[in-house]
């Protein structure tokens, strides 16, 4: 219990001081115009309360990913606990803040841009086909899953394929609408839920009859798959993932004051990192350990059977409520947003401005074309690639933060020592997982170190050897302020 409750506190008090520092070596401007008023357009560009931003980012990145990634992760024992603390305020916090604060200062720019701004044309080329690919499968998997729950609750009345239909006609119209119509007057709400369902499972854990495990650094994996680089993967959303720095050009467009930005996208990122840590923590206490924890999974059909048996017995009708709440309507949110930031990127690579509405329908039809193709497709195999993918795009997202930092003279060590550990990461999981060339594990390993090195070594090389414009730097960092 000790370890657990520590853990939160650490948490809370990491938003408070870790990301106020965030903060402060970004030096976010409260008297500069942000895209939202400068570029208001009724559609993407509108400014909204922070509350409200914030439930929104919140919603977009968790959706069920700290829920479902941390009872995975959980299977590993008390160790997760670390890795969602220390990765949520070091790498995600800063992870997504910067991925929120560049799109704002770059007129809410998608994140394949900011990464072509950073580190060139040729990567940029190669985010912008893996951003599409990446959000277009998010989208479509996030569409196929409460389809396939749904037609569980209507048999005989309504099969997959017409929910798949209902869900792609809500997504169009999501994506489609402005901004403000749709989400930002029902996902705060949703929101809103996903936390109360996390603070009703931890409230149980802490006044209930329950023993949370002290943080133990064995691997208590019930098949002893090691730690690194699987619990890394493993529990992503609820510690770093590269989806959110596609979900955080969404509210860039939306936040009125730069000031607002650490309780909007570093704050968001905390807030799911406190219900990654509750739900790993519910996961190996409920099932009395990881070997309880690994039966139950086989036994309730995975972690939405998990979910639904731990909220209904701490929380009655409510709790399993907010379960389907969460295991149907949570997917979806994130899907729909998926789709809309794939318009948004498309937009600017095309240059087509979004407030006209043949402009939108020219991008919004073949993006929903092709998704309600690919969901006719078996994803199992293939969406187990995108685990790694995800990582690999949050560590290219924090190779990019560093140079915009270094640039400026600022302290790039805040995301240049996160991307070095994502790196190898990324490369070890790659290179050792099942889905990927399955070679043996200390060879990976210490490729994946030697990657890691070599990538930090060229890193240092470009920012001590690259004469910046400092003029031109210094009139970017004043242009844009209020008059």
């Amino acid at each position: 219990m000790a370890s657990f409750l520590i853990s939160l506190v650490v948490l809370i008090v990491g938003y408070f001081t870790y990301g106020k520092i965030v903060d402060r070596i970004f030096t976010s401007q409260p008297d500069r115009v942000t895209p939202a008023i400068s570029k208001e357009d009724g559609v993407d560009y509108i400014a909204l309360d922070w509350k409200k931003a914030f439930l929104i980012q919140f919603l977009n990145i968790a959706g069920l990913g700290p829920i479902f990634g941390a009872i995975a992760g959980a299977l590993w024992g008390p160790s997760a606990f670390l890795w969602i603390v220390f990765g949520t305020i070091f790498a995600g916090g800063v992870h997504d803040y910067l991925s929120g604060m560049l799109s704002i200062r770059s007129d809410g720019a998608s994140i394949s841009e900011i990464i072509g701004e950073n580190l060139g044309g040729t990567i940029r080329q190669i985010m912008r086909v893996f951003s599409i690919v990446l959000l277009v499968l998010v989208g479509t998997v996030f569409m196929t899953g409460p389809a396939l729950l749904l037609a569980n609750l209507t048999p005989g009345f309504m099969g997959v394929n017409v929910w798949l239909l209902i869900i792609l006609a809500y997504y169009f119209i999501a994506t489609f609408l402005p901004v403000d119509k749709i989400i930002g007057k029902f996902y705060p709400i949703f929101g809103l839920a996903l936390l109360i369902m996390a603070l009703g499972v931890g409230g149980g854990l802490i006044f209930g009859d329950y023993n949370i495990p002290n943080i133990a650094f064995n691997n208590l994996h019930p098949d002893s798959l090691p730690i690194w680089p699987l619990l890394f993967v493993t529990i992503a959303c609820g510690a770093i993932s590269g989806f959110h720095s596609t979900q955080s050009p969404i509210m860039a467009r939306c936040t009125k004051n730069e000031k607002e930005g650490r309780r909007i996208f570093y704050g968001a990122m905390v807030a799911e990192g406190i219900v990654a840590l509750i739900w790993a923590a519910a996961a190996m206490t409920f099932f009395q350990g990881t070997g309880g924890l690994s039966q139950a999974l086989a036994n309730l059909g995975g972690p939405a059977g998990v979910v639904n048996e731990i909220t209904s017995t701490m929380m009655g009708v409510v709790g399993g409520i907010l379960a389907m709440l969460g295991v149907i309507a949570a997917p979806i949110t994130s899907g729909d947003t998926a789709f809309r930031s794939v318009r948004l990127t498309l937009s600017d690579i095309f240059g087509l401005e979004q407030k006209s509405v043949k402009n939108r329908l020219l991008l919004a039809i073949p993006i929903f074309v092709v998704g309600g193709f690919l969901s006719q497709i078996n994803f199992d195999a293939l969406w187990r690639y995108f685990a790694w993918s995800n990582q690999t795009v949050a560590m290219v997202v924090l190779w990019a933060g560093a140079v915009w930092l270094a640039k400026r003279a600022k302290n790039h060590w805040i995301a240049a020592i996160p991307a070095f550990f994502m790196t190898g990461v990324s490369v070890t999981y790659i290179l050792y997982a099942p889905e990927g060339f399955q070679l043996p594990y200390n060879f990976s390993v210490i490729v994946g170190i030697v990657v890691a090195v070599v990538t930090m070594a060229i890193y240092l090389k470009k920012i001590t050897s690259q004469k910046f414009e400092d003029n031109l730097i210094l009139e970017e960092e004043t242009q844009q302020k209020a008059v």
